[in-house]
């Protein structure tokens, strides 16, 4: 772990009651992968089960602590980011609360702020919700 939930609030702009990641595993130009523990009295858990918004906000914020991390070690200082646009998203499976999932995320372009990123959320090896996303940073 290279950012423990101690910490991940010095990543993401986001606060209480809306963080939806616990930390950095791992962070390369190349490749983000971060985790969360889905908590029963999470925001987004509904019916025992963590919605397909709370995944999608998942690689949202596993982008932007991984470009604050980036940007902490080239700059200085963490840039802001914004979602632009989400697309191909496919759902195959939604997890309980209680349960621990990974994520993976992998940048495929960029046009100068602009990022094109793929998602993946996986349980135990399972893939949960692939995405691609657009991601602006200021």
């Amino acid at each position: 772990m290279i950012v423990s939930k101690e910490h991940i609030l010095d990543f993401i702009p986001h606060r209480a009651p809306f963080v939806m990641i616990d930390g950095l595993v791992a962070v390369t130009e190349e490749k983000f992968e971060s985790e969360l523990f889905i908590d029963a009295g999470n925001i987004l858990v509904h019916e025992g089960v963590f919605q397909e918004s709370g995944l999608m906000e998942n690689i949202a914020q596993t982008c932007a602590a991984s470009f604050g991390f980036l940007d902490r070690q080239h700059e200085g200082k963490p840039k802001i980011g914004f979602i632009g646009a989400i697309s191909r998203v496919t759902v195959h499976a939604l997890p309980p609360h209680s349960s621990k999932i990974n994520t993976i995320v992998k940048p495929t372009h960029q046009l100068g702020n602009i990022f094109m990123v793929t998602g993946q959320n996986f349980l135990n090896g399972k893939l949960l919700l692939e995405c691609e996303m657009k991601i602006v940073t200021t």
